[in-house]
């Protein structure tokens, strides 16, 4: 017997307006601090814009994604496009990645040559992007949450703190004039970056594997499966991401009176729904007069 959740369309579109609005804050900053930078002659300036202009990039990808993983299941794809989500996560985790690796190697470049810095036009500039990363957070926080979102998410908070290091850069060089601030800060906004992206790369990686999801125990499933009224053991248990969001389970189900199975059913539906939120379930009734003997069944 097969159970599927109700369609997240409505989520999916409410989510992509919040991607597209960040995208036009995302390069109009970017825009307004690349004609700073080029007229203060400020190296990280242009750099920073850069930086916005390579996330405005991902949050269109993350913005198409969604709207393509939105689309509702046909005969080629019988899941739908979820994990279109889940690949451009995983681009936007090799991007940050990408990032990080430049970020080192002109922080590397800047400690052999410092660059002259404008301070003033650093610190204003860098508290404006302080202001408008935290509003670019605020309106994706309300967006639909899953992998896709949490990497744009990433990216946000990557700038934010870039534009607050940024400031503090400036502020330190206006005050005493003493450059090595600059690529200091930037290599510790790299390191975040890294293990921020090598956290999220971990767990898009988990799904398009078909990983047992993060936190869930397939023995321990298994079990409270196994612990429902009428059913005897459980065996050929899997449970995997469909999407970042969706998690499916499919299962062999020994019991002992097959006339009780809808009762069984409906027992093992609602524990898989209020105990783990899987609502994608795939369940084989099996008497246990014919059901094979496994050393992996499962049972109470």
């Amino acid at each position: 017997m097969h159970d599927h959740a109700p369609d997240h369309d409505h989520s999916h579109r409410h989510s992509q307006k919040h991607f597209w609005v960040a995208f036009a804050i995302t390069l109009a900053f970017a825009v307004v601090e690349a004609l700073t930078g080029v007229f203060s002659h400020s190296l990280a300036l242009l750099s920073d814009a850069g930086h916005m202009a390579t996330d405005g990039a991902a949050l269109a990808l993350a913005g198409i994604a969604g709207w393509v993983a939105g689309r509702p299941a046909s005969r080629h794809h019988s899941y739908g496009l979820g994990r279109v989500e889940v690949m451009a996560a995983l681009i936007n985790t090799l991007l940050m990645l990408a990032i990080a690796v430049g970020i080192v190697v002109e922080a590397a470049d800047r400690f052999r040559a410092p660059a002259e810095v404008h301070a003033p036009w650093v610190v204003l500039t860098g508290l404006a992007g302080i202001v408008v990363n935290f509003l670019l957070y605020k309106v994706l926080q309300h967006g639909h949450q899953n992998l896709n979102a949490h990497a744009t998410l990433l990216h946000v908070l990557g700038d934010m703190l870039g534009s607050a290091a940024a400031f503090v850069a400036g502020l330190v060089i206006w005050l005493t004039g003493w450059l090595p601030i600059d690529p200091l800060l930037s290599l510790f906004i790299a390191v975040l970056i890294v293990l921020s992206g090598l956290r999220l790369l971990r767990d898009a990686t988990q799904v398009l594997l078909e990983g047992v999801p993060t936190g869930m125990d397939l023995e321990k499933i298994g079990r409270g499966m196994a612990g429902i009224e009428g059913v005897g053991s459980i065996h050929d248990l899997h449970v995997w991401c469909v999407s970042s969001d969706e998690v499916a389970l499919s299962a062999h189900v020994v019991i002992e009176d097959m006339g009780l199975w809808d009762a069984v059913y409906l027992g093992l539906k609602a524990h898989l729904h209020d105990t783990y939120c899987i609502e994608h379930i795939t369940l084989q009734p099996e008497p246990r007069v014919l059901a094979r003997v496994s050393v992996r069944d499962i049972r109470r």
